[in-house]
């Protein structure tokens, strides 16, 4: 007889099956360029619609936390409900071709989906893998990372055989659902945490006391930073390849090199959650994670300006960068944890991720601007040095609070 309640049933696959659906959000990049030939607009305003699902990613986040606490089992199929709904929304949209209609769909109702989709499992899973808390986050992270390529993997034979993207974006619903609502009804927690913890020296959640604490405030500020920067270098690392590769491509598949680039960097990108939070489980504080994240970041671009004018290099350090930008998702619940706590940290979580939504409409657009004002891809790296600095210095700053602090944090 199988033992259904166990880590493996009631956290990782439920958190692999809501996870490897909507991080799907990722290759919304397939659809952009047939969308905006399809509508007769430009792709900028298609792109919008990217922007605003990450922009309600992060605030129903910020929001969800005490929905995911009361009932995890019911923000599952919350967020399976509006992450399928704003697809088929998004379908429906485009089959009368209107672009508000995807901007709803796509943008705000399945946004809402993500952000709700995105925390529930992760308490979950840390209260399952309570001695490997790093390990349990990346698992459930690294199913988000891997997302675009398994969607890319399936959705280019469906808009092959239908030719539409309407139907397309459908069958994707109908496919996604089954594995979402199989998640909602897995998951549980391994014990009802509803009542205080009395030896976790917790005080009752306040969003304005959260907001005031000073660590959380320089987390907060580390986190955006981390995805900043990451979506900035995304952004412009195929043409940077392409501009340092030239004609050059791909000896095996063919591909020009900068194609190349952008796949291997989205494993990288998944690979570096799992990897780097299992690392985390041996240090004696998660802050040291942080400081290894963004002084690899620093030096990767450095070494890139140094040696970038070979493509094979300049790809090598970039996959460096998608690994650390990837390690900063997943180390933030244990990092939040280390500091204020298992009690609340659905709420506190979700309130951080509001520093996603900000950097979804800030990276892409400031390496666009220093492109379009210097004319080069290179000029962008500069810029992130300092910004990855910053970002180093208050991991520090961070993980000194953390040693020198007499007591667990509260929030």
């Amino acid at each position: 007889m199988i033992n259904l309640n166990n880590k493996w049933i009631r956290g990782v696959v439920p958190a692999l099956g809501i996870h490897l659906c909507i991080g799907s959000v990722y290759a919304w990049s397939l659809f952009v360029k047939p969308i905006a030939a399809q509508l007769e607009c430009s792709e900028s305003l298609v792109q919008v619609a990217f922007s605003l699902a990450i922009f309600f990613l992060g605030t129903s986040a910020a929001f969800a936390g005490p929905l995911v606490e009361k009932n995890v089992r019911r923000s599952s199929l919350i967020s399976c409900l509006c992450f399928v709904g704003g697809l088929l929304m998004t379908a429906i949209a485009l089959y009368f071709k209107s672009l508000i209609g995807i901007y709803l769909g796509y943008g705000c109702l399945m946004g809402i989906g993500l952000g709700i989709g995105y925390i529930s499992p992760v308490k979950t899973l840390m209260m399952w893998f309570f001695d490997r808390k790093g390990l349990a986050t990346g698992i459930a992270i690294m199913g988000f990372g891997f997302a675009s390529t398994l969607a890319k993997w399936i959705s280019t034979p469906i808009l092959a055989a239908t030719g539409s993207i309407s139907a397309t974006l459908a069958i994707l619903a109908a496919i996604y659902v089954v594995p979402m609502i199989t998640g909602a009804l897995l998951i549980k927690k391994p014990y009802d945490d509803s009542v205080s913890v009395a030896h976790e020296n917790e005080v009752p959640f306040k969003y304005t006391r959260i907001l005031h604490n000073g660590v959380f405030l320089m987390i907060w500020l580390m986190f955006f930073l981390n995805i900043h920067c990451g979506l900035a270098l995304i952004s412009v690392a195929k043409p940077m390849v392409d501009a340092v590769a030239g004609t050059l491509a791909d000896p095996i598949s063919g591909v020009a090199l900068g194609g190349t680039a952008v796949a291997v960097m989205g494993i990288f990108n998944g690979a570096g959650r799992l990897a780097f939070s299992a690392i985390s489980d041996k240090f004696r504080y998660r802050a040291n994670i942080y400081i290894v994240i963004f002084a690899l970041s620093v030096a990767s671009i450095v070494l890139t300006l140094l040696f970038g004018c070979n493509p094979y290099v300049l790809i090598a350090m970039l996959c460096l960068i998608s690994a650390t930008y990837g390690a900063g998702f997943s180390n933030l619940p244990t990092l939040l944890v280390d500091q204020f706590g298992m009690r609340n940290i659905s709420k506190i979580h979700g309130l951080s991720l509001t520093a996603w939504a900000v950097a979804g409409l800030t990276g892409n657009q400031m390496s666009s601007a220093i492109h379009e004002y210097s004319g080069s891809y290179t000029a962008v790296l500069y810029w992130l040095i300092p910004q990855f600095a910053i970002a180093l210095a208050i991991a520090c700053i961070v993980l000194h609070k953390k040693k020198t602090s007499p007591s667990p944090k509260t929030a």
